[in-house]
């Protein structure tokens, strides 16, 4: 595993086609924006690997847009892969709402 440390504002570039920003640090929190081609799937691993015990496909789709306020929202769906796993994507959802007040 290659460990790198970057600090707020900086990236790490993965291939061509792949950047990862440090958005924030708060806490023992850190805040990443993705920019990656559409056909690239991008899970936490948790649902990761929800998805893969319940064997349904791991496509995603993902898209991050600036707000007016310099932020940033993340929109995305996810498989439907169990009861538990809805609550884990509402508890996600809510998450990245309150994060973005």
């Amino acid at each position: 595993m290659l460990v790198l440390s970057r600090k707020k504002d900086e990236k790490i570039i993965i291939g061509d086609a792949i950047s990862i920003m440090v958005i924030d640090i708060r806490g023992d929190k850190v805040r990443l924006g993705i920019d990656a081609p559409r056909d690239v799937t991008i899970h936490r691993e948790e649902v990761y690997e929800a998805i893969q015990r319940e064997g349904e496909p791991t496509s995603t789709s993902v898209e991050v847009t600036s707000t007016a306020n310099g932020g940033m929202r993340i929109e995305f769906d996810v498989p439907k892969v169990a009861s538990s796993e809805d609550e884990a994507a509402k508890r996600l959802a809510s998450e990245l709402e309150n994060e973005g007040t």
